[in-house]
């Protein structure tokens, strides 16, 4: 093999390494966080695509937000029938409170 090739087959490795490792980088802020759900806002459909949530929980959480008034902080999901510690944490990340009204 000449210098030539040796140097062109050097930059097609180098090539194909950043394109396979361009696939394997983390994702920005953006593409890696879904946006959080308002638990003062959401419905019980979009409550249920919350790991853990199933269609009570949800509907649990829709109704104790009717009777009680607005979320103050997420922690009061702890206060819905349902909602332990575990299914919190779980849950926590993808949760906010909005602006109460």
């Amino acid at each position: 093999m000449n210098h030539r090739s040796s140097r062109a087959s050097s930059w097609v490795l180098l090539l194909i390494a950043c394109t396979l490792l361009a696939g394997m980088a983390p994702a920005t802020a953006a593409e890696g966080k879904a946006e959080r759900i308002d638990l003062n806002k959401a419905s019980a459909e979009q409550l249920v695509t919350l790991p853990g949530v199933g269609p009570a929980i949800a509907k649990r959480i829709v109704a104790f937000r009717e009777e009680n008034g607005p979320f103050k902080r997420v922690e009061d999901l702890l206060k819905v029938r349902g909602v332990g510690e575990k299914s919190f944490q779980k849950i926590k990340g993808r949760v906010r409170v909005g602006a109460i009204r």
